[in-house]
C-alpha cells in the first residue's frame, strides 16, 4: 500500500513537472516570437549620414517602442528591392532612397503605398500636407532629407580657390586629379552648365540626343584625371588622403571631416539638390510597423535631430525653427547657398536613367587618350 501510495506521488511529481516544463517552453517560445516580431530592417547609406540617422531617431524610436532596429547600408538603386518584391522575398523593411528610384520604384509597383494623412502634424500642430515642403512627400514615399552635391575642394593642394563650377573643369589652372560619384545623374547636368548651357535649359538639352552627346564630350575632357566613387565616404576620403584635390561630394560630409581637422572648403555655386526618401517594399512582413517607424522618423522633433548631427535640410517646414542658427547657415536649403543652385530633375532621371546609365557605364569602360596639353 506505501509503495502505490510512493509511486502515485512520484508520478503526480513528474506530472506537475512536466507542465511547468511546458509552460516554461511556450513561454520561452511566445517572448521569442514577440522578439522576431519587434524588429525591423532599415536599409540607408553610409559613413556620417547613417550615423546622423542612428542618433536623430533610431534610437530614440528603439527606446519609445521597443522595438529593434537592424541598419543595413547599400549604395543607391532598385535593383535588389526589385529582386525581393518579385521573389516573394523580402527582407528589407525600409528603405532611404532618392527620390528618381523611389519614383522609378513606386511606377514599377515595388513599393506599399503610405497615407500621408497618417503622418503625425508638425510640432505647431500643422498638418503634414502643409509641414512638409513641396514634392517631398509621394504616393508610396514620404521625404525624409534636403540632400545636395557640391564641389568641394583640398585647401592644401589647390594654390587658388575654385569660386565656380567651371574651374572644376579647368585642368590648366587648377590641375590636379578629380573625383565624382559612379552615376550620370549629377555629372551631365554639371558637364552642360560648365560649357555654357543655362540652368533652366539643362533638362531639355539632356533631352537630346545631340545635349547628350555634348554633355559626354566635357566630361571625356576630364576622364584621365578622373577618379569614380560609389559612396558619400569614399569620396570624402579621396581628398582626405590627396588622391584627389576636389570632388563633387555630398555636401553634409564636409563639416565633419572638417572638425577632424581636414582643411576641405565647400564650393556652393550651381550645388545640385535633391530629396531623399523613406519607402517599404511590397510583400513585407512588417509593413504595419514599417509605416510606424516612418511617422516616427519623419516627425517634427527626428527631422530636427537628424540636421543637429549632419547639415542637411529638414523637410519638414516645423524642423528648422529647431535649430540653431548656426546650423541652419550650413544647410543647402539656406538662401544664401541657393542663388543659383539646381534641382536635380527626379522625374526626369526616373524616365531617362535606364536608357541613360548604361551609356555611362560603358563611356567608362572605354580607353582614353590623355591630352598632351593638360597636366598629367
Amino acid at each position: 500500500m506505501a509503495g502505490a501510495l510512493q509511486r502515485e506521488h512520484r508520478l503526480l511529481l513528474v506530472t506537475v513537472m512536466l507542465r511547468q516544463l511546458t509552460l516554461g517552453l511556450l513561454c520561452l517560445l511566445a517572448a521569442s516570437s514577440a522578439s522576431a516580431q519587434a524588429q525591423l530592417n532599415v536599409v540607408s547609406w553610409d559613413g556620417a549620414y547613417v550615423k546622423s540617422q542612428i542618433l536623430g531617431f533610431i534610437r530614440p524610436y528603439e527606446e519609445a517602442t521597443g522595438v529593434r532596429v537592424n541598419v543595413l547600408q547599400y549604395s543607391g538603386g532598385i535593383e535588389e528591392v526589385r529582386a525581393q518584391v518579385r521573389a516573394w522575398n523580402v527582407h528589407w523593411d525600409v528603405v532611404d532612397l532618392e527620390l528618381f528610384d523611389a519614383l522609378r520604384a513606386c511606377q514599377e509597383g515595388l513599393l506599399e503605398p503610405i497615407d500621408p494623412d497618417s503622418l503625425p502634424p508638425g510640432s505647431d500642430g500643422t498638418p503634414a500636407d502643409e509641414d512638409f515642403i513641396h514634392h517631398s512627400l509621394m504616393p508610396c514615399g514620404v521625404g525624409n532629407v534636403v540632400g545636395s552635391t557640391v564641389v568641394a575642394w583640398h585647401r592644401e593642394h589647390l594654390e587658388r580657390a575654385p569660386t565656380q563650377l567651371e574651374d572644376f573643369f579647368d585642368l590648366g589652372t587648377w590641375p590636379g586629379r578629380r573625383a565624382l560619384r559612379r552615376g550620370p545623374q549629377g555629372n551631365l547636368e554639371w558637364a552642360l552648365i560648365a560649357d555654357g548651357v543655362p540652368e533652366d535649359a539643362v533638362y531639355r538639352v539632356l533631352s537630346t540626343e545631340a545635349g547628350l552627346d555634348r554633355a559626354f564630350e566635357v566630361l571625356a575632357r576630364i576622364k584621365p584625371h578622373t577618379d569614380w566613387w560609389r559612396t558619400g565616404q569614399e569620396a570624402i576620403r579621396m581628398l582626405e588622403t590627396g588622391q584627389v584635390v576636389m570632388a563633387g561630394v555630398y555636401s553634409g560630409r564636409v563639416p565633419g571631416a572638417v572638425e577632424r581637422g581636414v582643411p576641405l572648403q565647400i564650393l556652393w555655386d550651381h550645388q545640385l539638390w535633391f530629396y531623399d526618401v523613406w519607402g517599404i517594399p511590397r510583400n513585407g512582413r512588417n509593413t504595419e510597423l514599417a509605416r510606424d517607424f516612418i511617422r516616427f522618423a519623419t516627425s517634427t522633433e527626428s527631422l530636427a535631430g537628424q540636421a543637429r548631427h549632419i547639415p542637411y535640410g529638414p523637410v519638414r517646414r516645423s524642423s528648422l525653427d529647431l535649430l540653431p542658427a548656426e546650423r541652419r547657415e550650413q544647410l543647402p536649403t539656406a538662401p544664401e547657398n541657393l542663388s543659383n543652385a539646381i534641382e536635380l530633375d527626379a522625374r526626369w532621371w526616373s524616365e531617362h536613367l535606364d536608357r541613360i546609365a548604361p551609356r555611362f557605364e560603358r563611356w567608362l569602360e572605354q580607353p582614353v587618350m590623355v591630352p598632351r596639353n593638360l597636366p598629367r
